[in-house]
């Protein structure tokens, strides 16, 4: 195998690194938070509503734009590291 072949798969092996822990991180807030532990969540509250309704209503899209955001970084990091930037 050549170089850039190794260097190519290397880089992808850490993208999908990369997208497959944002996607716990996601599912983890969206359907634990908001469905399965809703009913333990729901005893605490958070700028007065129950913190479970809040997960499902607005914390999960607070935490996908902050992943987005995140991804967005992280990405030109690899990218810069393995010198395929723009």
């Amino acid at each position: 195998m050549n170089q850039n072949t190794d260097m190519a798969q290397r880089y992808w092996r850490r993208n999908l690194q990369i997208i497959f822990s944002y996607l716990v991180i996601w599912f983890v807030v969206s359907f634990g938070c908001g469905i399965l532990f809703v009913d333990e969540l729901n005893q605490f509250n958070l700028f007065g509503f129950k913190l479970g309704y809040w997960f499902a209503n607005q914390g999960s899209i607070l935490v996908f734009s902050i992943l987005t955001i995140g991804y967005a970084v992280r990405m030109n990091r690899l990218d810069n590291e393995f010198d395929v930037h723009e």
